[in-house]
């Protein structure tokens, strides 16, 4: 009898955006061996600009991954193969890299275990009689092999120690802890270097601002938004008026910007990105607000496309959320000015010499000397703190 066909898919490292020629395999969710639905999160990327979970173009069985965890390989490197259940001829989503094309299965295919499982145990001396198969139908995977080999070690470890005797002059209570070491993930990379070259690049310098936000109060309770797209308002309407600071600088002279394109710092457990709202002094403040919502959730987890994480002219970072009065935000390179937003916090006030309490924020304002002068520079937070405080902003919703 013949060997039945079957449909197969290459899953290769997706192009991920423009420049961006490599990525990270971070983390497969799917394990070799086991089923994955189709659309379901398949593995985790990660580039120098964003990290995303890319799902599964069809249902099927994860038959061999190629790229380890860890991993850093070219656009358009082999990762894994899938066997699916049903496909159609070509599939390509949206991050790329997803071909489906019949294959003919390996006479092997009914073992326990692959070629590159048995090559794997054949060199760390491993009998796979006794190695437990966890994938489906009992194979045997990689990941088994690993596990039979760290429990040797271990096992091997103890044994070891058994044998030796404890110097009693030495108590327990004085014997060294070993700290833990993180290891550094791209992303934490990626932060480290772009930070220290922007310190090297630019010349900043820093100005600070207090504002009353009470107008933006009465606004924001009423419509449930939040303090950033009134911020994001009054910077973009104030960068009209002051072009300079949305600006970079280049080789052959300073390179003024026609669009206004926003980047919002977003924290994560494993570092920063700044996705960017595009043509922001174009939005109204209820549009602002949902595309922030909207960013900051995907970036969180890690649903962001590369191009969203591109092309900001400037940035802006809310410290004030976790209590924070006063910072010194580092500029996103190439960009020549970053506003960091403090908390905003009930204080008192000097209101036509009386004492009034009054909601007030401090703004922060790092800027690169090179291209922007102190005047300059005091100017656009001028007009910052005139379109927070008096803008009309029922008539900008």
């Amino acid at each position: 009898m013949g060997k039945e066909e079957v449909l197969a898919i290459d899953i290769i490292m997706p192009h991920l955006g423009e420049s961006v020629a490599e990525g990270t395999i971070i983390a497969w969710l799917i394990p070799q061996g086991a089923r994955v639905g189709k659309d379901q999160m398949l593995l985790e990327v990660e580039t120098d600009k964003v990290a995303l979970e890319i799902p599964s173009p069809e249902s099927g069985v994860v038959d061999e991954i190629f790229v380890q965890e860890g991993q850093t390989v070219p656009v358009g490197t082999l990762l894994a193969r899938l066997g699916a259940e049903e496909a159609s001829t070509e599939v390509v989503n949206r991050a790329g890299g997803m071909i489906v094309r019949p294959t003919t299965p390996p006479e092997s295919a009914l073992d326990r275990y692959s070629p590159a499982v048995r090559q794997f145990a054949r060199k760390h001396e491993v009998n796979l009689s006794l190695v437990k198969g966890t994938g489906v139908g009992g194979r045997i995977t990689k990941k088994n092999v690993m596990g039979f080999i760290a429990k040797r070690q271990k096992e091997e470890s103890i044994s070891t120690a058994g044998h030796q005797e404890a110097s009693p002059m030495i108590p327990i209570r004085t014997l060294p802890i070993d700290d833990k070491v993180l290891p550094l993930t791209t992303m934490r990379q990626t932060i480290a270097e772009r930070m220290v070259r922007s310190r090297q690049t630019s010349a900043h310098v820093v100005t600070f601002f207090e504002v009353d936000f009470s107008e933006i109060t009465k606004v924001r309770v009423t419509h449930e938004l939040t303090y950033l797209p009134f911020v994001i308002t009054a910077v973009t309407r104030s960068l009209r008026d002051v072009p300079m600071c949305n600006a970079s600088w280049g080789e052959s002279g300073i390179i003024m910007k026609q669009a206004i394109h926003i980047g919002i710092a977003v924290a994560l457990d494993e570092g920063l990105l700044v996705p960017v709202i595009r043509n922001a002094d174009q939005k109204g403040l209820k549009l602002l607000a949902n595309e922030i919502a909207d960013l900051a959730e995907r970036a969180r987890t890690k649903q962001l496309y590369p191009e969203e994480v591109q092309g900001g002219t400037f940035s802006i970072t809310n410290h004030g959320g976790f209590g924070s009065l006063f910072s010194t935000p580092i500029i996103n390179q190439p960009q020549t000015a970053i506003l960091g937003v403090g908390a905003v916090q009930k204080r008192t006030a000097v209101i036509d010499d009386a004492i009034a309490i009054r909601p007030i924020c401090y703004l922060s304002f790092s800027f690169d000397h090179r291209v922007i002068d102190g005047a300059t520079a005091d100017q656009f937070m001028s007009r910052v703190k005139t379109n927070l405080e008096h803008s009309d902003w029922e008539t900008l919703l």
